[in-house]
């Protein structure tokens, strides 16, 4: 049966982050997470997770879309 919740240390290495850039997406919200156990370990939901990844393939397919290979947001 696959986790239900990954370290942050997984998302880092799914995303091919740094472990400080993983953190900050969960601490602006941009990746939902919670804090678990006495020292308040982060623990994110592969759900989360795998929304995360699919608006980002959202935003950049937008992004692209705006901005045309080879044309500069002045010429566009």
């Amino acid at each position: 049966m696959p986790k239900r919740f990954i370290q942050l240390a997984d998302v880092a290495e799914i995303l091919d982050i740094s472990a400080a850039q993983a953190y900050a997406l969960v601490r602006s919200g941009e990746l939902p997470a919670i804090k678990v156990g006495g020292r308040g370990q982060w623990r994110v939901e592969t759900s989360e997770l795998e929304d995360y990844i699919q608006r980002m393939y959202t935003e950049t397919r937008d992004f692209v879309a705006k901005h045309p290979f080879g044309q500069t947001d002045a010429e566009g």
